[in-house]
């Protein structure tokens, strides 16, 4: 990973290391990062006498950058953060994050429902009426108590991203513990110094179609915001630019998605469920891999190289851990997503999103309590059958360039 004047180029030799956490995007399904996140709190306790919280760089996209900076409100907390990620998600319900635009007979009629979604597409360019989020966050994470962690250096730095209509530009917001100028940038990516607020993180996590666009000033101007999950090609390069010398990743992606079987319309085609769940899983097409082995190859690299050589190179190694679902949440979703409210269910079932591939699309829609326990528990017994691994990355040693 190439490093810039965000960070230094190498690490001072037997510095602590600097733990950094990368929370990917998906909506609903990031749940699952909840429950692996305690199951780690719980391990943590278990094996060591700290109870201080174990990231100090935290950086996420879409509702991974929702988890992040949740996170960073509880840092000063220690371990309870994790814990207290999981109980915020265990109380979640549908109503609490979106609800379909009202329109006069929805709850009878599934054509008034269908009038309103396509009014409120023309309004205001998606389905959902997302301002519910807006105040579920105001009550959930004290912007305040961010600015308080990174001051007290328990927090080096918080960072989420979001894609920009305006300009098709990459954005990642950053509040650091310097607060310094961040100049950063990349072909259709830049960073900037900005204080997280609620309205970066609606940017962040409005799912195109879905959710309205957020406007946001950058560069001394207002754009429009979409999902951060659009375009991202890199999702470890903010946390490595902020200073991680160890990254744990948590995605919600699948490599292997599941072999379900796609409800068809009357003339044989894909319904415009299975289209819609195919494109919902483009937008949050899971880079996260892919950015890992070219760190992993960048490590090897640099292990192989003299250190004379190796001084002089704008590289360093960087140790990541990454995390991915062991089991489909497609069709985790199709289990439970007649649980969702009527009216959308209504909406799911005229898009053929109930059952089959289809269920996909409603796998990010689907913040309800079965479903959310289920991601819950999926993330724990991931962490669990990993436990070993997770503690050996966490296991307190000083950095090493070329580890």
């Amino acid at each position: 990973m190439h490093i810039d004047s965000l960070t230094p180029q190498a690490p001072p030799s037997g510095h602590p290391p600097v733990n950094g956490l990368v929370l990917m995007g998906g909506g609903a399904r990031t749940a699952y990062q909840a429950g692996a996140l305690q199951a780690i709190g719980a391990l943590l306790r278990q094996k060591s006498h700290s109870r201080h919280f174990p990231f100090q760089v935290l950086t996420g996209t879409s509702a991974g950058a929702l988890n992040a900076t949740f996170l960073a409100s509880k840092a000063m907390g220690g371990l309870n953060g994790l814990d207290d990620l999981a109980n915020f998600w265990s109380a979640i319900r549908t109503e609490a994050i979106y609800h379909l635009p009202s329109t006069p007979l929805a709850k009878f009629s599934r054509w008034a429902t269908a009038l309103g979604l396509v009014l409120s597409a023309r309004q205001q360019a998606a389905a959902m009426d997302s301002l519910a989020l807006v105040n579920t966050l105001h009550k959930a994470i004290a912007l305040d108590k961010i600015d308080a962690a990174l001051r007290s250096g328990v927090l080096h730095a918080l960072a989420v991203t979001a894609s920009s209509y305006s300009s098709g530009i990459h954005w990642t917001f950053c509040q650091t513990r310097d607060g310094l100028p961040i100049p950063w940038s990349r072909p259709g990516r830049r960073a900037e110094q900005q204080p997280i607020t609620i309205e970066h993180l609606m940017a962040s996590s409005a799912i195109p179609f879905i959710f309205p666009s957020t406007p946001l000033w950058v560069d001394g101007g207002m754009e429009y915001f979409g999902d951060g999950s659009m375009r991202q090609i890199s999702p470890l390069s903010s946390a490595v630019h902020l200073g991680a010398d160890r990254i744990l990743a948590i995605g919600v992606g699948q490599p292997q998605r599941a072999n379900l079987a796609g409800q068809r319309n009357g003339n044989g085609r894909p319904s415009l469920g299975t289209i819609a769940g195919h494109a919902m899983a483009s937008v949050f097409h899971d880079t996260l891999e892919a950015d890992v082995a070219q760190i992993a190859r960048i490590n090897l690299s640099l292990n192989v190289l003299p250190d004379s050589v190796r001084a002089e190179l704008p590289f360093r190694a960087v140790e990541v851990l990454s995390l991915q679902p062991s089991a489909s949440l497609d069709a985790l979703a199709q289990d439970h997503v007649h649980t969702l409210p009527r009216p959308i269910v209504r909406v799911l079932e005229g898009l053929g999103a109930l059952q089959g591939s289809g269920a996909a699309l409603a796998s990010y829609l689907l913040f309800e309590p079965g479903f959310i326990e289920a991601l819950m528990s999926l993330g724990q017994a991931d962490v669990k059958a990993r436990s070993e691994e997770i503690l050996a990355f966490f296991e307190p040693h000083s950095v090493d360039p070329v580890r």
